[in-house]
């Protein structure tokens, strides 16, 4: 049972509750029977009474007075955010969740009770808070309690720890803290425990497939298939049986019945990735799946019934493709009940050491531990935070893994990232270079023979891949190789 916004009148009516935990009150204050007032003819609310109900909800909850401090917090609270020695009750909210001298928004943060009091409702958030693990994304709802004169007397704030979210660096999933990645988060809690289509725009490299993940994980739908639809990796003429399977004796070649991935979602969450590129042949049949939940095997003419939670995500500009003719605008609406933008890394710069710092880890990972551990100096940290970063966190990833690659002694410096980073930090570089620096590195890093010597000798993998890395075309590392006395990689 959530907990509502209690009235005198819905206090009164509440069932007489059993004796329960004892709520966690500081021994410094008062006893609970003279903080927390008992109900009285008059119609004051017994806030001592809510307290007890708290003890039994599972999710973390604590009581506040109006001016900030923490009345009660109930068992779950103090399991999941207590820390040994130090006391909550008592203190001031935003002193406790954020280590701030005055409430959140005095600190430029959006504070709930705030907004609480000022719309007289209940207002929800998504914060960073300090946990004893370390900072976390918690999702946080407020509720005003009123007494018999209409006057909030207090409030319930119930917390909710982001799962699907790092704020701190991480070798798996979604990081960042930066208001704009917050605020993308805190539209996926909210729409997660729904069925509502959701569709995530952002440009290139922004983790859309990371989204969609960490969308399906916060779903109900958590323990069913995933399943990915790559829309601009499927030709028009294979589409449709991959979609929705097809018969044995279709087509030719079709020595056997084959499952299509919407089947294969049953129960999840169907991504269609870069649905923009879906041809517009298949786009109407896209439409009938969505508006139907039906659709037919090829070569078959039996029903199939689809179950499936549909997440979109595009970085083309829809809108603009529907004027032109090249997206129906039924399917647009259809799949855009509920659209998230994924900010760009430029949109979020302070997140960068922490994208960093995690992508390195990832690096590690990669090679099962086997790779040293690598850092990045001061000074080329502050390259990557100037960058623009056209391309972002997967262009982010690509210039640490080739940086990587030339540290020998395991740290990241300016001399290691390609040279049009540089541009960003000087104010004497015209805007059309810095533009064409952005866009493809106009002025790439020359590599020694000696950095690309060691590079290679270094290197388990392809030779493309290599070339990738080092910024390189894989004909030129090919003959540059060749020239050092080597045979030009595997």
């Amino acid at each position: 049972m959530a907990v509502e916004a209690y009235s005198a009148a819905s206090l009164e009516s509440q069932p007489e509750l059993k004796p329960g935990p004892k709520p966690m009150i500081s021994p410094d204050l008062p006893s609970q029977d003279s903080t927390l007032p008992e109900r009285h003819t008059d119609g004051t609310p017994d806030l001592g009474a809510l307290v007890s109900y708290l003890e039994y909800d599972p999710q973390p909850s604590i009581v506040l007075d109006p001016n900030y401090q923490i009345l009660a917090a109930n068992t779950a609270y103090q399991r999941q955010f207590g820390v040994k020695g130090q006391a909550h009750v008592g203190r001031k909210c935003y002193q406790v969740s954020h280590h701030y001298d005055v409430p959140c928004d005095q600190a430029g943060e959006h504070c709930p009770m705030r907004r609480a009091a000022e719309v007289r409702s209940a207002d929800r958030v998504l914060h960073i808070h300090h946990t004893p693990r370390g900072p976390e994304h918690v999702d946080v709802e407020l509720r005003p309690i009123f007494d018999a004169n209409a006057e909030i007397v207090a409030y319930v704030e119930r917390l909710a720890t982001v799962r699907g979210a790092s704020a701190k660096p991480s070798a798996a999933g979604l990081v960042g803290r930066a208001p704009a990645f917050n605020k993308a988060i805190s539209a996926l809690q909210r729409v997660a425990p729904s069925m509502l289509p959701v569709l995530l725009l952002g440009e290139s490299g922004t983790g859309k497939e990371l989204f969609a993940q960490a969308l399906h994980e916060a779903s109900e739908r958590a323990q069913r298939p995933f399943v990915v639809v790559d829309c601009s990796g499927i030709t028009e003429t294979l589409f449709e049986s991959e979609l929705f399977g097809f018969e044995k004796g279709a087509f030719t070649g079709a020595t056997g019945r084959k499952q299509g991935l919407v089947e294969t979602a049953q129960g999840g969450t169907l991504f269609l990735d870069e649905i923009g590129d879906v041809p517009l042949s298949m786009q109407v049949k896209l439409l009938r799946l969505i508006e139907t939940g039906t659709f037919r095997r090829v070569g078959s003419t039996e029903t199939q019934r689809a179950d499936f939670r549909l997440v979109a995500a595009t970085h083309k500009p829809l809108e603009a493709m529907i004027a032109a003719g090249q997206f129906r605008s039924d399917l647009y609406f259809r799949i855009s009940a509920f659209p998230i933008h994924l900010p760009a890394v430029r949109e979020r710069v302070e997140d960068v050491p922490l994208l960093a710092d995690s992508i390195l880890q990832r690096i590690a990972a990669a090679k099962h531990g086997a790779a040293r551990k690598v850092t990045i100096s001061p000074d080329a940290l502050e390259r990557l935070r100037a960058w623009r970063w056209p391309g972002n966190i997967r262009e982010l990833r690509n210039v640490l893994e080739r940086a990587c690659l030339l540290a020998d002694d395991g740290v990241i410096r300016p001399a290691q990232l390609p040279d049009a980073l540089s541009y960003a930090t000087r104010a004497d570089v015209p805007s059309d270079v810095l533009e064409a620096a952005a866009t493809n590195y106009a002025l790439p890093r020359k590599l020694s023979d000696a950095d690309l010597a060691r590079a290679a000798a270094g290197f388990r993998g392809k030779r493309s891949e290599l070339a990738a890395q080092l910024g390189l075309s894989e004909r030129t590392l090919y003959r540059r190789l060749k020239a050092l006395g080597g045979e030009g990689g595997a």
